[in-house]
């Protein structure tokens, strides 16, 4: 029963979180091992655990499933604490955003997403809109701070300062497929910053 005091309507499936949970983690772990193109709602749920009932209970399709699951992961807002410089909240920016690329799922998950979404508009349309919120979000906190402090011009654009933050990370570690040792990590963070700084003050 909800917690806030309503009251479950008469006949109404109530879906159990755990195994939306596991149904979840199935999902991404299909995705890693055969892709989405051979991804199956069947397959998902024989890896959770479940009917097939359980999964079209949550979503119509396999497109709804994904698109929703791959949602509710890539727009989770990332906390960033103050570390007292914009260099330093670039070089944490590079840390969190750099675990969560390497992570072994998202290895392997993200550039067959990207692939699908070139062929899939429901895929492009759900990357493009989740991530591009996170980012402007992650942008605006830092922008905000440095501008604050005095370390930028108040006109500096945060989603040019997240492209300029992020991008050189992408492109490392999930299209070249390279590492990222920490001292370029933090080469990465002095250039960034450096970079911003030096845009034109009104």
């Amino acid at each position: 029963m909800p917690t806030d005091g309503r009251r479950v309507p008469a006949g109404a499936a109530v879906l159990r979180e755990d195994i939306t949970d596991a149904i979840r983690d199935a999902v991404f772990a299909e995705l890693a091992e055969v892709g989405y193109g051979r991804l199956s709602i069947e397959a998902v749920a024989r890896r959770a655990g479940v009917g097939k009932t359980a999964v079209y209970r949550r979503w119509s399709s396999k497109l709804d499933m994904v698109v929703d699951v791959v949602s509710t992961v890539a727009g989770e807002r990332m906390d960033l604490p103050d570390m007292g410089s914009l260099r330093d909240d670039i070089e944490m920016i590079l840390m969190i955003a750099g675990r969560a690329l390497r992570h072994p799922l998202a290895w392997k998950v993200i550039p067959d997403l990207l692939a699908e979404a070139a062929r899939n508009p429901g895929i492009a349309e759900t990357l493009h809109r989740v991530l591009t919120a996170n980012q402007r979000g992650m942008g605006s906190q830092v922008v905000a701070r440095a501008v604050a402090r005095g370390e930028i011009a108040a006109e500096v654009d945060p989603d040019l300062a997240i492209d300029l933050i992020v991008g050189p990370l992408y492109w490392r570690i999930a299209v070249s497929r390279n590492e990222l040792p920490k001292a370029d990590i933090q080469r990465l963070a002095v250039s960034a910053a450096a970079a911003l700084g030096a845009l034109p003050r009104a």
